[in-house]
């Protein structure tokens, strides 16, 4: 079941990432979608935090991929970059190992995703406020969400 959440504060986009990073395990993978300024790299750095990474965690968008260490390996891929390059770039290593992974403009590499995941969409929503959308693809998934909202 789709769920949103509107948030009016960076404050709260971070608890909510927090929340579920202590919901997640390898090989989760979620995927985030938003304009750009709409809070995907905060989330993500909250998310991060939340599962014990101490590095600084900012944006791959020049290197698509940055690998980082907590709880679990964390893998943060910004795929923009990616939208016309038909490569394979060993998704499945990444995917199926023994990460969590978050990957920002997941919608360029749609096909190479795995079928169950979790989608994340941010919308602006005027100053702070943002409307976060959760799309469980699976069972795993949609236990995850039930976990956030209880």
């Amino acid at each position: 079941m789709i769920r949103e959440i509107e948030v009016n504060s960076v404050a709260e986009t971070e608890q909510l990432a927090v929340k579920l990073a202590a919901l997640l395990s390898p090989p989760d993978v979620l995927t985030l979608e938003g304009d750009l300024g709409a809070g995907k790299t905060t989330f993500t750095k909250a998310l991060a935090r939340g599962l014990g990474v101490t590095r600084t965690v900012n944006s791959p968008t020049f290197t698509i991929l940055k690998q980082y260490e907590g709880n679990y390996p964390f893998n943060h891929l910004d795929v923009y970059r990616l939208a016309d390059s038909d490569e394979d770039l060993g998704w499945d290593e990444l995917f199926y190992g023994d990460a969590i992974s978050v990957i920002e403009w997941a919608h360029l590499i749609e096909e190479d995703l795995p079928s169950d995941r979790l989608e994340i969409r941010l919308v602006h929503g005027g100053g702070n406020q943002r409307k976060i959308t959760l799309k469980p693809i699976g069972e795993r998934y949609e236990k995850i969400c039930e976990g956030i909202f209880l």
